[in-house]
């Protein structure tokens, strides 16, 4: 599937890659939906797709079929997970160990194919072989967990804390699920319907609904026995949704703004909260090549298994249905096969 612009996703085939020195091609097993191909398909992605056309999607596991020259690391046959994205290791965020916010991230599409090309770049830093006993399906959940890990250690979230996400999609649903496998109690926040039961019925964490109250700041602070949250997650990135996590923040609290608004947007603050009750304002920011592996780690161990937000399967030439079925709520996760 490759994008030509906003609204304008077109099947093509396409040659079979061949591997240039330091790529690996890969036979795509499994691929799954996303918000962001979601937004993307709608109105471009500077970052990510800086130019088109270009293949599209980019959450992912497979088997290796050919190996370009220097490439020890992996022979054909070998399973893996490839990221879509690889810092370069040199400026200064990567030398400081914020890889995430690397000035020069290389950002790699084409999940939605059978095969798919993987840079040099890529390959030295991102791509992680499984087990066999991973399935493709689950391995493909690799990426946005691992974005997922990364906003729970934001806030360092412990055992014993409450942990409140705003926003019940896929996202909501992965930083629940990695807030209580430490041992916190989880609140997710959502609007009434399948989605809701659906999170309800995974045991993921308590779920509220945001529908049957104009007041859901307060039912999470009644429900935390009016202290409020220790952490606050925004997984919606919706503005007035950033301003209700930081007011179901107790003292001392943390709030991540996981969702990413649009541009230009604003929010309120009670900077008389922010400083005496010194709350932490925390951004949270796509994922590292350590917690790439860490995600595989956990669905290797059983830890952490996501399969039930997975709500629909389909075949490649679907995937602008099941991008549909996304934007219009009717799907959580959808298993794209070739």
């Amino acid at each position: 599937m490759v994008f030509h612009g906003p609204g304008d996703l077109r099947q093509e085939e396409l040659p079979v890659p061949e591997p240039a020195p330091g790529e690996l091609v890969v036979r795509i097993d499994a691929a799954l939906t996303c918000g962001t191909d979601v937004k993307t398909l709608r109105r471009g992605h500077p970052v990510m797709i800086p130019k088109i056309p270009t293949v599209f999607g980019h959450e992912l596991a497979g088997t290796v079929t050919a190996v370009g020259a220097g490439v020890g690391r992996f022979r054909a046959g070998d399973r893996v997970v490839a990221a879509n994205s690889a810092p370069c290791g040199e400026c200064r965020p990567c030398l400081a160990g914020r890889p995430n916010l690397c000035e020069d991230l290389l950002f790699v599409n084409g999940a939605y194919g059978e095969f798919i090309a993987l840079p040099p770049r890529l390959v030295a830093k991102n791509v992680v072989p499984l087990a066999a006993s991973l399935p493709a399906a689950r391995a493909a959940f690799a990426e946005p967990l691992a974005c997922a890990l990364g906003g729970i250690e934001r806030a360092r979230v412990e055992s014993g804390q409450t942990v409140v996400v705003f926003g019940h999609g896929p996202l909501g649903c992965l930083l629940g699920m990695v807030a209580a496998a430490r041992k916190a109690r989880v609140l997710l926040v959502g609007k009434a319907g399948w989605r809701l039961e659906r999170v309800r019925s995974l045991g993921i964490g308590e779920c509220l609904d945001a529908t049957r109250t104009d007041r859901i700041v307060e039912e999470v602070r009644g429900v935390t026995g009016g202290r409020g949250a220790e952490v606050a997650i925004d997984a919606t990135g919706r503005p007035e949704i950033w301003e209700q996590a930081i007011d179901a923040t107790g003292r001392g609290g943390s709030v991540v703004f996981f969702g990413g608004c649009a541009p230009g947007a604003t929010v309120r603050l009670d900077t008389r909260r922010a400083h005496y009750e010194e709350l932490t304002l925390l951004g949270a920011f796509h994922h590292t090549p350590e917690l790439i592996r860490r995600a595989v780690e956990l669905m290797e161990s059983g830890v952490l298994v996501p399969d039930g937000l997975i709500t629909h399967r389909m075949r490649l030439e679907a995937v602008r249905e099941a991008l549909e079925l996304m934007a219009k709520g009717n799907a959580l996760k959808v298993l794209i096969e070739t």
